[in-house]
């Protein structure tokens, strides 16, 4: 659904954050919208302090306004407790879309861009957001109680990488 004003989904396009005091300025906006949880200001400060120049954050612009974000951190495969043959994955942390831009698919389009990084993706469903992820080509795993820890894991396997059996 398009609605008046707003640019189609091919003219919004991804891009990765800096980390500097412009985007923590443009987090700020999320806050009133969003949970608690979602809340990605405790993530881009401390990426601030460690100056971290490699951004885990990609979000969309429209004009000079954030409207959508994504936080996507790379884990080592030393840690890989999802994926055959083990590998470095990317963890999907957060995803945020302002309340104004939700019917604009520009959700789908931060996921997309994480599945071009050919690196198999887990993410936690939060807010009942189930069915968005099973959309998008995740599967939900069995949950295993040791390596899940009360989480709600979901991934996306590029062509060639199986889920490790529990």
């Amino acid at each position: 659904m398009i609605r008046k004003g707003y640019k189609t989904l091919s003219q919004y396009r991804v891009e990765r954050l800096k980390i500097n005091y412009k985007t923590l300025e443009e987090f700020q906006k999320f806050r009133e919208y969003g949970l608690q949880e979602l809340s990605m200001l405790d993530d881009l400060q401390a990426n601030m302090i460690e100056n971290d120049s490699n951004s885990p954050f990609y979000g969309i612009y429209d004009e000079d306004k954030l409207v959508a974000r994504i936080s996507l951190y790379r884990i080592d495969a030393k840690y890989d407790r999802f994926f055959s043959p083990p590998q470095d994955y990317y963890e999907l942390w957060k995803l945020e879309v302002l309340p104004q831009y939700r019917e604009l698919d520009l959700g789908t389009l931060l996921v997309e861009h994480a599945k071009s990084l050919r690196l198999p993706i887990k993410t936690n469903a939060r807010c009942r957001s189930d069915e968005f992820w099973l959309k998008m080509g995740f599967q939900p795993v069995n949950y295993d109680p040791v390596r899940d820890r009360g989480e709600n894991p979901f991934v996306w396997l590029p062509v060639g990488v199986t889920l490790q059996e529990t």
